[in-house]
């Protein structure tokens, strides 16, 4: 399975009143591991960028004179994209900055719900864990993802974050005494490997046998079984055919 998973920064909240794309960032997944292979652009937008927008991601005009235009990148994005399945946290909004911005580039009306599929992680958190906050950092606190480094959004680095997130959500697994533990490591190799296919770790519990106290319980326990049903307690049989 190829996904990738995507995120936007931009110059507002609303595509319909004029607001742009001015970083685009993903990152290839392909069977739950990360390829190496990015596509991350700043994009000049040709139109100023919200005071508001800038305190969430730092980024002004001025950073990005010289940055190609949308149009300039519109072909490589989307080969990037084709035909993968598309990871993003709160879809609805960066697809429809895509959208806006492959139209204006002279490309037909939905063409990242032509070309890919879409996941959107905000709605899965909703599902898992419904009534909680479910942004990004709170994700990250919750699935003890490190997110140390993000001072201000970034969309490459935000979907960097997501990926761990995602994988974490997707790959964990519950412990026989309710505790979370991801066998993936958050879908990354962080050393050791797995004694049955070389490929990752195996987590060890060790054996704790029983006391001598708790085994003369378990006797009694079988005794007053015996008791209420005579010669149907399997546990005190020897003979293989009574199992």
């Amino acid at each position: 399975m190829r996904q990738v998973i995507l995120d936007t920064e931009t110059t507002g909240l609303e595509p319909k009143q004029g607001h742009k794309i001015i970083e685009i960032g993903c990152i290839e997944m392909v069977n739950r591991r990360m390829t190496g292979n990015t596509f991350h652009h700043y994009v000049h937008p040709q139109r100023e960028i919200d005071e508001a927008a800038i305190e969430v991601h730092g980024i002004t005009l001025e950073k990005l004179e010289g940055k190609p235009l949308f149009a300039d990148l519109a072909e490589e994005l989307l080969s990037f994209l084709r035909d993968s399945e598309l990871i993003i946290h709160n879809a609805p909004f960066d697809v429809a900055f895509l959208n806006h911005e492959f139209k204006l580039a002279g490309y037909s009306d939905g063409v990242i719900e032509t070309h890919c599929e879409v996941l959107d992680s905000l709605v899965m958190a909703r599902h898992k864990h419904p009534g909680q906050k479910n942004n990004l950092d709170a994700l990250c606190r919750r699935y003890e993802v490190d997110n140390s480094q993000r001072e201000l959004h970034g969309a490459l680095l935000d979907a960097e974050i997501l990926a761990d997130v995602y994988l974490a959500m997707t790959g964990g697994q519950i412990s026989l005494i309710g505790e979370s533990e991801d066998i993936t490591q958050s879908g990354r190799d962080h050393g050791g490997t797995n004694e049955i296919d070389g490929s990752r770790p195996l987590v060890k519990t060790p054996l704790i046998p029983a006391s001598a106290e708790e085994l003369e319980a378990h006797e009694k326990w079988l005794a007053l079984l015996e008791q209420e049903a005579p010669g149907r307690v399997v546990w005190n049989q020897t003979d293989e055919s009574a199992y």
